[in-house]
């Protein structure tokens, strides 16, 4: 089984410094492309005098966008994707190898405590674990770790649905489950990243965040989403309904407005359910 490791870095010199010599050690046979997203500092230097193949953008494309340049220019049957800020430890390597060996074709690391940056992301990713478990029927330990081990021919299915930014591990999960690709997850610690700090902007990036949360929704069961919003606003206007005609003895156009409102939020839903569909079968006749 021929592995490639990828790690996306943006003026991450000092985090490669300290993990390609463990990747190294622990994996010698493997591949190491390292995809410099337009640093600013010696991060490229510094992975080529380790002994890493060096993708270079000339400008800032994303973590997913590299992340996609890593996965289609890796020649090994299994990719590993890690950070490179020295979080993630390349002795856990084998652990996610081992899966793939048994048969799961996504192997997720997933962060205990320590690896949450601070309170808010910890509880944001909870969130996210909470309802990718709901929209998925399966136990979602961690929706966002970006520690992970995939089937490269699997992998380069969903590739057009990945976006540039941060959202791609999210994408990528859902894509593997909506698929019934076998996904496991191994539970693993965290260090504390090596540099300047997260390139995450909390306003910007929490705005994005909530979208990842819709994106999921219609990526893997947009009715599961949309059902739900329709019956709250049938609901409304049964009960705003049942009030103006025991006070006023009318139908209102308030009430015909949120019944047409259910009734449209539903259709919508059920046109998303179709595309979502068409989506996944367009990948797998490509892929054939």
């Amino acid at each position: 089984m021929r592995v490639t490791v990828v790690l996306p870095a943006k003026n991450e010199s000092a985090g490669l410094a300290r993990t390609l010599p463990g990747l190294a050690a622990t994996v010698p046979g493997a591949e190491v492309i390292v995809v410099d997203d337009g640093s600013t500092d010696d991060t490229a230097e510094v992975a080529t005098r380790l002994g890493a193949r060096v993708l270079s953008s000339p400008y800032s494309m994303g973590n997913g966008a590299a992340i996609k340049r890593g996965a289609r220019a890796a020649g090994g049957d299994v990719i590993v994707f890690m950070d490179g800020d020295g979080q993630h430890d390349p002795a856990h390597i084998p652990l996610l190898l081992e899966q793939i060996e048994a048969g799961y074709d996504l192997v997720v690391g997933a962060r205990d405590g320590s690896g949450q940056a601070n309170l808010h992301r910890g509880l944001a990713n909870r969130f996210y674990n909470t309802l990718a478990s709901w929209m998925t029927g399966h136990k979602v330990m961690d929706l966002t770790s970006g520690f992970r081990a995939v089937r490269a021919d699997r992998f380069r299915e969903f590739l057009h649905l990945l976006p540039n930014g941060f959202s791609y591990p999210t994408t990528s999960t859902m894509a593997f489950f909506r698929s019934a690709y076998p996904v496991t997850y191994v539970p693993i610690p965290v260090a504390k990243r090596v540099g300047t700090g997260s390139h995450i902007r909390p306003l910007r990036d929490g705005v994005r965040f909530l979208l990842i949360i819709f994106r999921i929704a219609t990526l893997y069961s947009p009715l599961k989403l949309f059902a739900p919003a329709a019956a709250a606003f049938f609901l409304l206007g049964a009960g705003y309904y049942a009030w103006t005609f025991a006070t006023m003895g009318r139908f209102t156009n308030m009430s015909a407005l949120l019944f047409s409102a259910a009734v449209i939020i539903f259709l919508i839903g059920l046109v998303s359910e179709q595309i979502t569909g068409l989506t996944y079968l367009a990948a797998r006749r490509d892929e054939e």
